[in-house]
């Protein structure tokens, strides 16, 4: 395995130890994982998410193969596909929302068709949520659910995440992502892709938006969960490091304040430590 060093703790994991993984992850008690991965084939539009032997479907396989009790959430995007490293279709400087809508939807039937129990798009598109709930119901993936990135901010936060996925982004993500400052877009995404049929609803980042997870669960019936991103564990991890926090105190008020704030769920890198009772 591959450390990340914006991550410490954190590795990138080869196909080949990838069942020894599972195992682990299965015995601990975790019982839901999302997944994402690295591809060796990028263009400009990520059409290798749409092969049925890409790098997450294959991963997707392993895992339902290994521990099928465990749920699979396929993330939905192409940032990790591309040459740009933006999430969709790039049209000079602007991402194409419709022809990224399109290839969105024949990625979800190859992730439906590899094993994804949910699909969770995270491309920010307009459309997004009720594009892909069409196309899996019109192939027979009716019990694939979606959970939606309602809420996904253009945050500092995503550091060490593009980091450790070899991003080639040179720009940012200013016309598809929401501004971390305006609220009302954020309330406002979530009560779409709700009214689109998703299924569950996500918060990202969680710990410098606890209000729009407060604001989102005021408004919202679905279950709805907090991404405790890699920015947010990179600075409890070095910040304990250097002696200036306690580690385990500090990833139980974060992990807390998130639960607290109105999230059924959290996505964090700290699952396994507190899975194994590390505390």
């Amino acid at each position: 395995m591959e450390p990340i060093s914006t991550m410490p703790g954190i590795f990138r994991i080869p196909e080949k130890l990838l069942s020894y993984e599972i195992e682990k992850y299965a015995k601990s008690g975790i019982c839901a994982i999302i997944v994402f991965g690295i591809s060796q084939h990028l263009d400009n539009e990520g059409s290798n998410t749409w092969s049925s032997n890409n790098i997450i479907s294959r991963t997707l396989r392993i895992c339902k193969n290994v521990a099928p009790e465990i749920v699979l959430i396929s993330d939905v995007c192409f940032c990790t596909h591309t040459i740009h490293g933006h999430c969709g279709v790039l049209d000079k400087k602007n991402i194409d929302n419709d022809q990224t809508i399109l290839n969105l939807k024949r990625q979800a039937i190859i992730l439906a068709s590899s094993g994804a129990d949910f699909l969770a798009p995270s491309a920010s598109m307009d459309g997004q949520v009720q594009a892909i709930r069409s196309a899996l119901d019109r192939s027979g993936f009716y019990e694939t659910g979606i959970i939606s990135y309602s809420a996904k901010f253009k945050s500092a936060l995503y550091g060490p995440f593009r980091e450790a996925t070899y991003s080639n982004l040179t720009e940012n993500r200013s016309t598809y992502q929401v501004n971390p400052m305006n609220r009302r877009e954020a309330i406002r995404e979530s009560l779409i892709d709700a009214k689109e049929g998703a299924d569950a609803l996500i918060i990202k980042p969680a710990s410098n938006f606890l209000d729009i997870i407060r604001d989102v669960r005021e408004r919202v019936y679905l279950p709805l969960i907090g991404y405790q991103v890699s920015g947010e564990y990179a600075m409890i991890k070095f910040a304990s490091r250097a002696g200036a926090i306690e580690e385990r105190k500090t990833i139980k008020e974060s992990i807390g304040s998130i639960k607290r704030a109105g999230a059924n769920a959290i996505i964090t890198y700290f699952a396994l430590e507190i899975a194994n009772n590390k505390f």
